[in-house]
């Protein structure tokens, strides 16, 4: 599985190197034919101006040629018809010459020539506005001679330059548009070439890519395929192993509970016969025997005692599992109830005091939940410190636990039950839960040593944990544990 992840990184990484190179070809294309596009617009509107202003400088000395024709013919003449067309021109020309002004040639270098053309062309329209009204107003001869000076034909040889040379480097422009144009044609053809062909490149790549995809995606199924067919087989392998184990778990727990028992009544039956006769020798032979052999019938009779007890909790922490009871809803309040009733004797030869909160309803055990609470408080009383009355605080609260099967928090229940005896040293925390395990003499401290042991196997069965802290000649802190909505059924 390592391996395939690994190959499906590497594979969602080239695809990403890919999507990049593919968007950053498409990026170079556009760029490159907004550029020629940009460029040509340009060029062509370049084109239109320069066109229109020889058209327009063209024009311009068409109509001062026109006014100066109609101007010399009336003059030779004297015949008012030729002042038609001259009077036309002359309004043409002035409208004529605002139109040149207006346009925005792209020969900057030009621009004064232009100015002092017009300026020129203004003091030719003067010079033929005066030559006629002097004709006009019957001064035909000294008309005549102010045309013959050359005056006007010398400022039409300079106006004629001007514009020659205005429109000659019109011309050479618009050839040079030209060829840039061209140029510029040429450069499109190759770039959008160029573009085309990267794009059915780019396009016969994808389309290999997807066919090398879905060939890889089909052998990464076909290889998930067979091991998860694999990992079924193993898992079908592995629970047909574990139901075989719990089978034989399932029988090994009825027969040790089986063991359990008949080994615990054959057990019984001689021990009952040793206190019996014990007894019998105790009473029936007291006198008989000196107090040393007394002496001795106690401590049989003791040890026999503490061998039942011993045997008694030993089968009941083998069956808390086996033959605990269907769970149902407890009230731990009545179950705390009638554990303090039937430590009423010992609460009150101890002086004991014990405070408790308000405890929940729960999904449970009721006669495992009273041993639970049972050996807790007996203990808490049994281990108090000398000359000090036992002070013992039952606590409740919810607390939420994240649950890592489930993902989220789930609901807990927490008991705490506090006392301020003995103690121990925080060292034998997981020690006091094991069974036969005791921390202090037999002689200072009755008890088998499995009350804790029990404790620990019923809370276990409830789904939940205990734990302790504690201090010596402080006190010790037991904390359960169990979750809101645990269920357990019980085993046949």
């Amino acid at each position: 599985m390592t391996s395939i992840s690994r190959l499906l990184d590497n594979k969602r990484i080239s695809w990403a190197l890919i999507y990049f190179i593919v968007i950053g070809m498409i990026t170079i294309n556009v760029v490159l034919a907004l550029k020629t596009i940009d460029e040509l617009a340009k060029t062509q509107k370049s084109l239109t101006n320069t066109g229109e202003v020889i058209l327009a400088l063209d024009k311009l000395h068409i109509l001062v040629l026109s006014a100066e024709t109609g101007q010399r013919g009336y003059l030779l003449t004297e015949n008012k018809d030729y002042l038609a067309p001259y009077q036309e021109a002359l309004s043409l020309v002035l409208s004529q010459i605002q139109k040149v002004k207006a346009l925005q040639t792209d020969m900057v270098a030009d621009l004064d020539k232009q100015q002092v053309l017009l300026e020129l062309v203004a003091t030719k329209l003067d010079e033929l506005t005066y030559t006629v009204e002097l004709a006009l107003n019957d001064k035909e001869k000294r008309a005549i001679r102010t045309v013959m000076t050359g005056r006007g034909k010398n400022l039409y040889n300079e106006i004629k330059t001007y514009f020659d040379e205005l429109q000659n480097a019109e011309v050479k422009h618009r050839y040079n548009l030209y060829k840039k144009l061209n140029k510029i044609e040429k450069e499109a053809q190759v770039t959008f070439s160029i573009s085309a062909i990267t794009s059915f490149l780019l396009l016969f790549g994808l389309w290999f890519l997807v066919r090398i995809n879905n060939k890889t995606e089909q052998q990464y199924k076909d290889t998930l395929e067979q091991q998860n067919e694999k990992l079924a087989d193993e898992v079908k392998e592995r629970t047909k192993e574990l139901t075989l184990y719990s089978e034989e778990l399932s029988r090994s727990n009825r027969e040790l509970e089986d063991f359990a028992f008949v080994a615990s009544h054959d057990l019984q039956e001689p021990l009952r016969k040793i206190r019996a006769f014990g007894d019998r020798l105790m009473t029936t032979y007291a006198t008989e025997i000196d107090p040393k052999g007394q002496d001795y019938l106690q401590r049989m009779y003791n040890a026999a005692e503490r061998m039942s007890n011993l045997i008694n909790d030993l089968l009941e922490y083998s069956r808390i599992n086996t033959r605990g009871k269907q769970f149902v809803s407890v009230a731990l309040d009545e179950v705390l109830e009638a554990v303090l009733d039937d430590l009423e004797v010992a609460i009150e030869e101890s002086k004991a005091e014990i405070i408790v909160t308000a405890l929940p309803v729960i999904n449970g055990d009721k006669s495992q939940l009273d041993q639970l609470f049972l050996n807790l408080l007996s203990n808490a009383i049994k281990f108090k410190k000398e000359a000090v009355s036992p002070h013992i605080n039952i606590d409740y609260k919810e607390t939420m636990v994240f649950d890592p099967q489930l993902e989220t928090d789930s609901l807990w229940y927490e008991i705490t039950v506090k006392d301020n005896g003995i103690g121990f040293s925080q060292e034998f925390e997981d020690k006091i839960f094991i069974p036969f395990q005791r921390l202090h003499a037999r002689s200072q401290y009755k008890g088998t040593g499995i009350g804790l042991a029990v404790c620990r196997r019923i809370v276990e069965r409830h789904g939940g944990i205990i734990s302790v802290q504690s201090e010596v000649n402080v006190g010790s802190e037991f904390t359960i544990k169990i979750p809101h909505d645990f269920t357990f059924t019980t085993t046949s």
